[in-house]
C-alpha cells in the first residue's frame, strides 16, 4: 500500500508541473495501421490513439493528436509543432541522439519480408531485387546497409504505398514491421505471404519528446508504469494486434 501511495503522490506532483503548460499535442502519422491511421469517418484511430488517450487520462493531462507526415515527424517535434511523437517509432541509438524517448509501450517487434505468394529468394545472398521500404525507418536503414550493394532499395513516403507497389509488381519484396504486415497479408486473399527470416531491429516502440521536456517525459513514464501494472497496455495490444501478449502485466 505504501508503494502505491508514493507512486500516486509522485504522479500527482509531475502532473502539476506539466499541467502548467497548454494542451499537450501528440504528433502521429495517421498512415500506419494498426498503430495509427485515418478511419472511414476521417478521424485518427488506432492503438496509439487509444493508448495516448489512456496515458493522458492517467496523467491528468489535456491532449490532442496532430497528424504529420512521417518524413518530417522528428523535425516538426523539434520545431515545437507538437510535444510528443506517438507514431510506431522504434527506439534506436541514432534517434536518441536527437530526441528523448519514454519507456517502450510495445516490445521489440520482428521486421519481416512480404512477397507475392510462391516466390522464393536466397536471403543469405540477395541480389538483383527491388526491396520496398518506408523511408526514414529502421527497416530502410537496415536494408540499405545490408542489401544496398547488390539490390535496389526503393523508399516510399508511406507504408501503404510500399504495399500497393508490392501488389502491383513494382517491387519484389517489402521489409516492414511484422505487426503492420500481418493484416495486409491476411486480407490479400492469398496473394501475398511472409518470406525469409525474422529480423530484430530497434529497442521497442516508445513516445518521442524533446530532450528538455523532462517533466512531460516523467509524467508519461509514470502513467505508463501505472497502465502496464493494471493491464491496460496489454489489453490494448491484444485488441489492436490480434491477441498478442501479454507483455507487461503479471
Amino acid at each position: 500500500m505504501k508503494k502505491v501511495i508514493i507512486a500516486a503522490a509522485a504522479l500527482a506532483a509531475l502532473t502539476t508541473a506539466v499541467s502548467a503548460q497548454e494542451t499537450v499535442r501528440i504528433g502521429t502519422e495517421g498512415a500506419y495501421a494498426p498503430w495509427n491511421f485515418v478511419n472511414d469517418d476521417g478521424e485518427l484511430a488506432g492503438f496509439e490513439l487509444d493508448l495516448g488517450a489512456a496515458i493522458c487520462e492517467e496523467a491528468g493531462l489535456t491532449c490532442e493528436f496532430v497528424q504529420n507526415e512521417w518524413d518530417s515527424i522528428i523535425p516538426n517535434l523539434l520545431a515545437g509543432n507538437y510535444d510528443v511523437i506517438m507514431a510506431g517509432m522504434s527506439i534506436t541509438p541514432e534517434r536518441d541522439e536527437t530526441i528523448d524517448f519514454t519507456q517502450d509501450y510495445f516490445p521489440p517487434d520482428p521486421s519481416n519480408f512480404a512477397a507475392p505468394a510462391g516466390m522464393t529468394y536466397d536471403f543469405e545472398n540477395l541480389s538483383g531485387l527491388r526491396i520496398g521500404v518506408q523511408g526514414n525507418t529502421i527497416q530502410a536503414a537496415y536494408a540499405e546497409e545490408n542489401f544496398g550493394a547488390d539490390n535496389t532499395i526503393v523508399a516510399f513516403s508511406t507504408f501503404d504505398q510500399s504495399v500497393a507497389d508490392l501488389a502491383a509488381g513494382n517491387v519484389d519484396v517489402v521489409l516492414a514491421d511484422g505487426s503492420s504486415l500481418d493484416p495486409v497479408i491476411a486480407n490479400s486473399s492469398g496473394a501475398l505471404e511472409f518470406i525469409g527470416p525474422d529480423i530484430l531491429i530497434g529497442g521497442g516502440v516508445g513516445a518521442g519528446l524533446r530532450e528538455d521536456d523532462d517533466d512531460l517525459e516523467a509524467s508519461f513514464n509514470a502513467a505508463l508504469d501505472a497502465l502496464k501494472a493494471d493491464g491496460t497496455v496489454d489489453a490494448l495490444i491484444a485488441e489492436w494486434f490480434d491477441g498478442q501478449g501479454p507483455y507487461y502485466s503479471e
